[in-house]
């Protein structure tokens, strides 16, 4: 499954994922120009953004709620330590790298919607 995240600018968010996180742009509407919808792709980790408008016009109960906010992603990596040292200074470190009660190395982040996205490498 694909998420599809209400945000307030696609292209911002689209360049927050790409330029810090790696991701590649998948798709686009328009394909340029003010971007109401984009979907993004890093190996098996794809999200959709979509501009809180346009949302909230596909679907309208959705009008009640906050544009951002109430969501935690976690993904898997291979070397959370080197992502670490690439991500420190660069975005807002939501929960610092540290060993979690289940053995696993952790760390989390969050983008520039206000989404949490935390890393996690399984103990070797």
């Amino acid at each position: 499954s694909t998420p599809n995240l209400m945000v307030k600018n696609v292209k911002e968010t689209i360049d927050f994922y790409t330029q810090f996180l790696g991701f590649e742009v998948v798709a686009s509407v328009p394909e340029t120009g003010d971007l109401v919808f984009a979907i993004v792709r890093s190996g098996n980790v794809m999200f959709m953004f979509q501009e809180e408008n346009s949302l909230k016009e596909e679907y309208p109960q959705l009008a009640k709620f906050p544009q951002v906010g109430g969501l935690t992603f976690y993904t898997h990596v291979s070397d959370i330590h080197s992502l670490y040292e690439k991500l420190n200074g660069k975005v807002t470190i939501a929960k610092d790298l540290h060993q979690t009660f289940y053995g696993s190395t952790d760390f989390a982040i969050e983008d520039c919607n206000g989404y949490i996205i935390t890393f996690s490498q399984e103990k070797a």
